[in-house]
């Protein structure tokens, strides 16, 4: 599973070809993000693979997360919904309503505001959304076996100035 510092990887080969096509090029950045790119590509698969084991789609997740972190009784607005998905309203309306025909959400009128609804996580939702998380923990403990804490403390730390970098995106 870990790559070993004494062989060649995917990445190396790649960036030899490119160093013999364009030998005048510093192709450097292509050691960390093609390599971010196959561990990214890697964690969407773990990543689906983790939420379809507890009988979810990727989405599905996404919306019921931002329930499941809600301060109970894990109730928010679509508006704060997108916020926290970060997807079109359009897609919302239309997310929510597959939820609600399989018994995951609940919408409510909302007291405050008689033109909006509340959505709710009902335990059904609940109950998911946690196996899902449990199992996507479990799943990447197992991917960072290879890495000491210390080298994890590192790499979120160089992850996080790497993030930092790119807000303006």
């Amino acid at each position: 599973m870990a790559a070993h510092a004494d062989r060649d990887d995917e990445v190396d080969l790649l960036i030899d070809a490119w160093s013999r096509r364009l030998p005048e090029a510093d192709l450097s950045p292509l050691d960390v993000m093609s390599r971010l790119r196959r561990v990214s590509l890697r964690l969407a698969r773990l990543r689906s693979d983790a939420f379809r084991a507890a009988g979810l789609a990727a989405w599905e997740f996404d919306v019921l997360a931002a329930l499941g972190r809600a301060e109970p009784v894990h109730e928010l607005n679509p508006a704060q919904l997108i916020e926290r998905t970060m997807i079109s309203s359009g897609a919302m309306t239309n997310r929510l309503g597959h939820l609600a025909e399989r018994g995951l959400i609940e919408r409510a009128p909302n007291p405050q505001d008689g033109r909006s609804v509340l959505v709710r996580l009902t335990p059904a939702g609940a109950e998911r959304v946690d196996a899902a998380m449990t199992e996507l923990v479990r799943r990447e403990e197992q991917e960072l076996q290879p890495l000491r804490r210390h080298d994890r403390d590192e790499l979120v730390r160089l992850l996080r100035l790497l993030g930092e970098g790119s807000r303006g995106l």
